[in-house]
């Protein structure tokens, strides 16, 4: 997978194109203007993986407060503006790394070359989002709907409008709650320019849905090497977008670290609780900094066997079970203890590893 076609994009002190790894991003879901829960949010899902996040700029209150909030968190901070130019040229003076606009709802040419030019003099790169629910209707008109070229049209028309005021640090974005139209204009833009793709499926939905649409989406576009920073959105917790999306990316050899776990669909020879000790593990390892496989059997007939290909494993019976390692049997431990002993052999590995998820 070849990553190295994009140009190199500084976004406070980390840069995204030229083949550099993938990013992850997310949004905040408090009120900016407070300041506290806002911080206290960021550092949460910084703990978690965050490496870019997202701040909405309602209000010229929320747009001030982006110095306060900069000074307390530790990765670069994006504004997202709609409507009111004012509002970018704020977010730039009080600190934000990089702005989210789209040039079609902040006025008219001048008010678009006031926010380029106050960028282009503090050296903020712009990020120009274009949406399926938002798209011209001359270009709805003119593709008979909406679809993947119109999006496309609408991107790089906007991006060539900031290109004749003379500034080219920029990230496109196309979103769409359609996956395969999503995933088809990415395609097309790839073809037809090398800045930046930051890449997301809009209104992907819940927990559930969200997390199913985001998989195949941004599955299909990374896998093309498409792709230069990610969102997974989801109704809910943006906690839950990090693990997604640091889940997505490891799956597809773009990510390393953390322990994958992987579990057995369970049987009619199952005699011990999968589901539950499944997501015992699940939660157990979170944690834990290394970049293994661990499974989780229920079974000991065929347990060792399908356990051969991670790097430690149970495999559970009726009043006792295996630990395995390699797809060897290393011993016997009562079901009860199953958990704990797992437990202690990863911790004892995690001292003795080289195998550290580095920061």
């Amino acid at each position: 997978m070849y990553r190295d076609h994009t140009r190199t994009i500084k976004i406070g002190d980390r840069v995204i194109g030229g083949g550099n790894p993938v990013l992850i991003q997310s949004m905040t879901n408090t009120r900016t203007e407070d300041v506290e829960q806002t911080v206290k949010q960021i550092l949460e899902l910084e703990r978690a993986g965050c490496e870019i996040i997202r701040c909405a700029v309602p209000t010229m209150e929320a747009a001030k407060a982006l110095a306060e909030i900069k000074k307390q968190i530790h990765i670069p901070l994006v504004a997202d503006i709609h409507f009111d130019y004012k509002l970018a040229i704020a977010a730039m003076e009080n600190g934000a790394d990089k702005i989210r606009i789209n040039p079609g709802n902040i006025g008219s040419r001048e008010r678009i070359q006031a926010v380029v030019d106050v960028a282009k003099e503090r050296n903020i790169p712009i990020r120009v989002g274009v949406n399926s629910g938002s798209l011209e209707k001359e270009l709805v008109e003119k593709y008979h709907g909406v679809t993947a070229e119109g999006l496309v049209e609408s991107a790089l028309d906007k991006v060539h409008i900031i290109e004749k005021m003379g500034y080219d640090k920029l990230v496109i974005s196309i979103k769409s709650s359609d996956v395969m139209m999503c995933a088809r204009a990415h395609e097309l833009i790839a073809e037809k320019t090398d800045y930046p793709l930051h890449v997301g499926i809009t209104e992907a939905g819940t927990l559930f849905s969200g997390n199913i649409k985001s998989a195949v989406g941004l599955g299909i576009i990374l896998y093309q090497g498409i792709g230069d920073t990610i969102r997974v959105s989801l109704t809910g917790d943006p906690l839950e977008e990090i693990k997604s999306a640091k889940r997505i990316l490891k799956t597809l050899g773009l990510r390393q670290g953390g322990i994958e776990v992987v579990s057995c669909p369970t049987c009619g020879r199952t005699q011990i609780d999968l589901i539950g000790l499944a997501n015992q593990v699940e939660n157990l390892v979170q944690d834990i900094p290394l970049d293994i496989k661990v499974a989780v059997m229920g079974c000991v007939v065929n347990g060792p066997g399908e356990a051969k290909e991670a790097d430690i494993g149970i495999a559970g019976g009726k009043g006792e079970g295996l630990l395995i390692k390699k797809g060897e049997i290393v011993r016997k431990v009562p079901e009860d203890q199953l958990l704990q002993a797992l437990r202690e052999e990863l911790l004892h590995w995690h001292e003795n590893s080289e195998e550290v998820v580095k920061p």
